[in-house]
């Protein structure tokens, strides 16, 4: 893969006749415009609502958290979030996998502003690849999603937006820091808001000199062991180069136009016999259209593009190349009525393509599909329920739905209860790789039961949410014909507790997350499914006393197994990191963050290292609009 410009992305992106925006916004009286988010969440339902009065189990991180924790990448800020799990091969820049309710890696949907993302090849999201920097907020919404976005939503969705600029005026931004392992980095923005459009641009440098981020006594390429045979004791480097394009105008008082570009280039340097280097491109580009006549109805048209392409390299010579081309577009109404009820409809495309130095047995595949929600209130209680088709080239039809009812009572308190189906269409690796491919596989589909309750009140909130997931015909290798097979059947069940409040001027966010998995069928019945820690937690602890903050971040993960026959054992840990800062003026913060205080030495994969003790400062510039 020849190495891609920015310059040639940002050219691209200005060329398109429409930009990308955030999914689909409600069109009830009360709706806010797409580059005002505060308040609302809008990957739950499709349509924008308030945060409080979601009945699926919900998580929003803005751009104040993100900024206050100090979190140096995404996986960093997600790492230890209730019902998430994750698995990193050795640091920055590292391949890191997410497992979200105990689903598979490749069970949750991930959509940057509303475009769908991931490698159809592997099935996986290089959230590692996400540079941070350009984020503006993360919605993490557990549960199944099948029925409103298809494929893959059986653990649940993230949605990642990027930067936004809220207010009139003009805003620019930098930051600069560096620390341990030869760490920096480097970012400038700017955006600005008209009385009818808006626009702005981020950018950011990273690089790390790493760590060695192997670890074995005896190295073996066929058994584990980072697939090394001899110790390779170097730093394990990663740099990224980030931009992020966005724009949009009111026409008149019912059309708008908006979009997004985001393009993120990584070099990654790792232990291996067969490959030790990547080139890596993710990109997203795509554009919206919104017309809305009135407060109680809106159509808008999306449309996007995701890049997902890598080359490996040994020891500076090239290997191989994939590229996958994810194209979606989406055409959603929204019709209020009856004051507090919303029915939306709409229509899905998504095409996926591979190319690359590995010919697949087929390269291409498309999936259409038609949904339809209806959210309504009456009086104390909230009733959810949507319907979705599929029809994929490859497998077929597949219908899913899902039904969630909520009770307010007591001033504050809200019992919820829901259920839902959904499914997991094969990879092109699982269908239609050369030899190892078997293209009669079905997709894998699942069953899950909710139940939650919480407390809303002025200074605390409390939710609790309990769950049970099986999902059938798991796609594992089947031994009988040498190839991946419709063979397993696996039970996910556990609970999150969630709490945020205030204790004497301290702000405190904590979750809890239990978890039980077993494997149903074959050869490893009865066993935990790998890499999901049966018990975690996360506390964060914030205060400012005038111009001056501190924090704390402590984090608890439980053993886990790294293996499908559980002989691997991965210890638990539990890490501490303190973070301050301090404003020097009205527009610059000084920023410090120690993590891992301790120093503990862990694994979240076999054989990985995870980073020590670490520094970082970062010097901030934004001045007040």
């Amino acid at each position: 893969m020849q190495s891609r410009s920015l310059c040639l992305a940002v050219a691209a992106a200005l060329a398109l006749p429409v930009l990308a925006s955030s999914g689909a916004a409600h069109a009830a009286a009360a709706a806010q415009s797409a580059t005002d988010l505060d308040g609302v969440v809008v990957t739950a339902t499709r349509t924008a609502i308030d945060v409080d009065t979601a009945l699926a189990p919900v998580e929003v991180i803005d751009r104040a958290e993100i900024e206050r924790s100090q979190a140096r990448s995404l996986p960093d800020l997600l790492r230890g979030r209730a019902g998430v799990s994750m698995s990193n091969q050795g640091g920055d820049g590292k391949l890191t996998t997410l497992f979200l309710r105990g689903s598979e890696s490749d069970h949750v949907v991930v959509l940057v502003d509303g475009i769908r993302i991931g490698s159809a090849t592997s099935g996986l999201v290089s959230l590692q690849n996400l540079p941070l920097a350009l984020v503006e907020r993360v919605e993490i919404v557990r549960g199944p999603r099948s029925s409103l976005y298809g494929s893959e939503a059986i653990g649940g969705v993230i949605q990642i937006f990027t930067r936004r600029d809220g207010d009139a005026g003009y805003a620019p931004r930098a930051h600069v820091g560096g620390g341990s392992h030869g760490a920096h980095e480097v970012g400038v923005g700017f955006g600005g808001r008209g009385e009818r459009a808006w626009f702005g641009a981020d950018y950011e440098f990273r690089r790390t000199e790493g760590f060695n981020a192997c670890d074995v006594a005896t190295p073996d390429p066929f058994a584990g062991g980072c697939f090394i045979s001899a110790p390779e004791p170097d730093l394990d480097g990663y740099i990224q180069n980030a931009l992020a394009l966005r724009a949009g105008i009111d026409l008149n008082e019912a059309w708008q136009l908006s979009g997004v570009a985001l393009r993120s280039e990584g070099e990654n340097d790792f232990d291996g016999d067969f490959t030790n280097r990547s080139e890596t491109v993710q990109q997203v580009v795509g554009g919206s259209v919104r017309w809305r006549p009135s407060g109680a109805l809106q159509l808008k048209l999306t449309a996007g593009r995701n890049v997902d392409a890598s080359e490996q390299f040994k020891d500076g010579v090239a290997l191989g190349h994939f590229d996958t081309d994810r194209d979606s577009a989406t055409l959603q109404g929204d019709f209020g009525f009856g004051g507090q009820q919303l029915l939306s409809a709409g229509v899905d495309w998504l095409r996926d393509s591979v190319a690359g130095s590995t010919t697949y047995d087929e390269s291409e595949r498309s999936n259409r599909a038609a949904f339809a929600q209806y959210q309504g209130r009456f009086g104390a209680q909230s009733l959810q329920a949507s319907v979705r088709r599929d029809d994929n080239e490859q497998f077929g039809g597949h219908t899913t739905g899902s039904a969630a009812w909520g009770l307010d009572f007591a001033d504050g308190w809200r019992l919820s209860a829901g259920y839902g189906t959904a499914f997991k269409a094969p990879t092109f690796n699982e269908l239609y790789y050369p030899f190892f491919g078997n293209a009669a596989l079905r997709p894998e589909e699942s069953e899950t039961a909710e139940l939650g309750l919480g407390w809303n009140g002025e200074r605390l909130d409390i939710r609790l949410d309990a769950f049970q997931t099986t999902v059938d015909d798991l796609i594992a290798f089947d031994a009988a014909i040498g190839l991946p097979n419709n063979i397993d059947r696996a039970r996910m069940r556990g609970a999150e507790l969630g709490i945020d409040t205030e204790l004497a001027q301290w702000q405190l966010a904590a979750s809890v997350s239990f978890l039980d998995t077993e494997s149903l069928t074959g050869f490893q019945a009865g066993n935990e499914l790998p890499r999901r820690a049966r018990h975690g937690a996360r506390l964060e602890l914030d205060r400012a006393f005038g111009d001056f903050r501190v924090g704390v971040t402590g984090i608890a993960e439980g053993a886990r197994f790294d293996d499908v026959a559980n002989t691997r054992r991965l210890p638990g840990y539990a890490t501490l990191d303190l973070r301050a800062e301090y404003a020097l003026t009205d527009a610059l913060t000084l920023q410090g963050r120690l993590a891992n205080v301790f120093d503990r030495d862990y694994e979240t994969t076999s054989f990985y290292n995870q980073p020590g003790r670490e520094w970082f400062v970062t010097l901030r510039y934004a001045p007040a609009q």
